[in-house]
């Protein structure tokens, strides 16, 4: 038995080694596996093994140290945990003998936490389940949760749209004083706004939209003139309703975005703002922040000017009704069509086919992907998928705005403080394969320097219709940097323009909205406060996580109907990315996009960064982009909810890269 001076000696042994012992800072990375990963500040990773990763959660701040692991690879220990962002988080509730658990959907924990008799919340086995960390697994990695509420179960109508709000951590309703500021507006509230305000309410605007559009937030008209047109791009007004810091503006901040779910549409302000009191409804008087700006002959702007004034639109049009309209297909609705309407419809195509020409020749054009319409049943689950195709009605209304972007951008360019839409082109890290790229398949081209957005866009340009062994347009376009959101004015290489902002969707996006803001203190100094950096970065934060929440339930939806496929049918489609292991088709059919493994492949094959080319080591089979495949599904990967394809043996050596039209 050890005596008090040697037990002193040992704890001074102990706290000596600790002190001396070197641990790093860094954040916790999961992988698919139990094993994982921290990236230290200093800007290397350490290896986690699976009995350390019980410690921590995905995102932790910790510190560790380092010691030998097997095959003298070196290997962290946890030793402190610094901080904690994952708090809540979905799964389902399991019982195994007598104890109660929840298996996490959250990536990155690869374990079951046990849920204490009080904190079951009478959640039945297999229920999903929303849940806070009760007690976090740093001590003994043995942690325990709490259900905060049951979402439902398996084949619930709507199940898949609950779960992806809570994964994500969004609420569906608005908080109380929300509801409580849009029930006290009325049609009675518009009245006091109109003062000061230009009355245009016997000028023919109009709205083209989707039939099923409730928040109509832009409203057209366009008129002849000596040099060109003066195009008038009329967009909803809500700051006019919503008071700068109140409940519905923080609110609206904090979703940042209108995320369109298949079916049911989460909206960032109240329906009776977003579709009613600041939706620009036919026959009914509007507030609106309206830009005139003049269209030239050859489809450059010339001056423009923004307005506070009041409209009321002629007409709530279909994309569709345009269209017949302006290929002189007439019908009962577009002989209907009261003649100053008519006459509008026809100068807005003028006008915004040249300034369509001014982009095609100055700019950059984004081509025109077959889109895809899920529509549901009432279940809420996909009943068919139907292809879109973009008309001339679409093309007009998207000229419209971004010329009206533009201008916005101009305006805001010149004043002290502002908000664009910035987008650096090709991706840092990328740089030096497309330099390789260039040299190997496209000599002619390989002097120009993408970095420059003068070189960026000749480059897109070039490629476009280049004739090589690889889709070169299409490997450099997997490649490009995303675009980003930024106080000074900056290029937007992706449109091939020296500055953007947007403005004409505030009803949907909050950065339209606070562009509003913007204009108007301006002009008119109307006070408001301006957002710094780390609101900009919340904001940006926001907006990414409704994408992902957009993407992951349409995933969910997808993988469902997938099942109802013929499973010995084949579908043609072209491969839209490739991965190391292995790569995604889309459909042509339904626009679904699948995987197919290289282990489903015979051989072995290797990736090239260059080409984004998967290519055999023995013999000459290749897999590349935009490369036209048949498939069969192969089955649904459950955790993943991804649809996996295989190739149809007879296609795998005829498949040949498609056209990069």
């Amino acid at each position: 038995m050890l005596n008090a001076d040697a037990l002193n000696q040992l704890r001074q042994l102990k706290t000596d080694i600790k002190e001396n012992k070197a641990v790093y800072p860094g954040t916790v990375k999961a992988t698919n596996g139990r094993f994982g990963f921290v990236a230290l500040d200093e800007g290397r990773d350490v290896f986690l093994p699976p009995e350390e990763m019980q410690k921590v959660l995905p995102g932790d701040r910790v510190t560790v140290s380092e010691v030998a692991g097997e095959k003298g690879r070196t290997q962290g220990i946890v030793e402190e945990l610094l901080e904690t962002s994952l708090t809540t988080f979905v799964g389902r509730y399991l019982v195994k003998g007598k104890g109660h658990f929840v298996a996490p959907e959250t990536p990155g924990i690869g374990r079951w936490i046990f849920i204490p008799p009080k904190e079951r919340s009478e959640a039945k086995p297999d229920d999903f389940i929303y849940c806070r960390i009760l007690r976090h697994p740093i001590k003994d990695g043995k942690g325990q949760a709490q259900v905060i509420r049951v979402i439902g179960k398996t084949g619930d109508p709507g199940i898949e749209r609950n779960f992806t709000l809570a994964s994500f951590d969004m609420d569906d309703a608005f908080p109380d004083a929300v509801e409580k500021q849009a029930a006290n507006l009325s049609e009675e509230s518009i009245a006091p706004e109109r003062e000061g305000r230009e009355d245009r309410t016997a000028q023919p605007y109009v709205t083209i939209d989707s039939p099923g559009t409730q928040d109509m937030d832009d409203a057209l008209l366009a008129e002849p003139n000596a040099t060109g047109w003066r195009l008038s791009v009329a967009i909803a007004d809500p700051t006019a309703l919503i008071p700068e810091g109140s409940p519905a503006d923080q609110e609206a901040r904090n979703r940042a975005t209108a995320i369109y779910f298949p079916g049911e549409p989460r909206p960032m302000l109240p329906e009776a703002i977003s579709t009613r009191l600041c939706s620009l409804m036919p026959d009914t008087d509007r507030l609106t922040l309206v830009c005139d700006l003049q269209v030239n002959n050859d489809g450059s702007l010339g001056e423009f000017s923004f307005h506070r004034a009041v409209i009321r639109s002629r007409g709530k049009l279909s994309y569709e009704l345009v269209t017949q309209l302006l290929e002189d297909q007439h019908t009962e609705e577009t002989d209907a069509l009261a003649p100053e309407v008519t006459n509008n419809l026809d100068q807005l195509h003028q006008a915004a086919t040249a300034l369509r020409k001014w982009r095609s020749d100055h700019a950059l054009l984004n081509g025109d992907r077959p889109e895809f319409r899920l529509r549901l049943d009432e279940n809420r689950r996909i009943r068919t998928i139907e292809p879109t195709v973009q008309n001339e009605a679409h093309r007009l209304v998207e000229e419209c705005m971004v010329a009206a972007n533009r201008c916005a951008a101009d305006f805001l360019a010149r004043q002290e403080h502002g908000l664009f839409i910035a987008h650096p082109g090709l991706r840092d890290d990328r740089a030096d394969n497309i330099r390789t790229l260039l040299e190997r398949y496209a000599p002619d081209l390989a002097s120009i320097d993408p970095a420059t957005p003068e070189g960026f866009r000749e480059l897109m340009v070039r490629t476009s219709d280049l004739d090589a062994e690889v889709p070169v347009k299409t490997i450099i376009a997997r490649q490009l940097a995303r675009a980003e959101m930024v106080f000074e004015a900056a290029p937007h290489q992706g449109m091939g323009l020296p500055a953007y902002t947007t403005f004409t969707s505030p009803l949907r996006r909050y950065v339209d909205f606070y562009v509003h803001r913007l204009i108007k203190a301006a002009l008119w100094d109307e006070q408001h406060d301006r957002l710094a950096d780390a609101g900009l970065n919340a904001l940006q934060s926001a907006q990414i996580q409704a994408r992902q929440a957009s993407n992951s339930l349409e995933s969910w939806l997808k993988s469902d109907y997938a099942r109802q496929l013929d499973e010995g049918a084949s579908f043609t489609g072209v491969i839209s990315r490739t991965v190391p292991a292995g790569f995604f088709v889309r459909l042509d059919s339904n626009g679904l996009e699948g995987f197919v493994s290289c282990k489903t492949l015979s051989g072995k094959f290797s990736f090239d960064p260059v080409t984004l080319r998967l290519e055999a080591t023995k013999g000459a089979r290749t897999f590349q982009l935009d490369q036209a495949v048949t498939v069969r599904l192969a089955g649904i990967d459950e955790e993943r909810r991804q649809i996996n394809l295989e190739l149809v043996a007879d296609n795998v050596d005829e498949a040949q890269p498609s056209s990069q039209g």
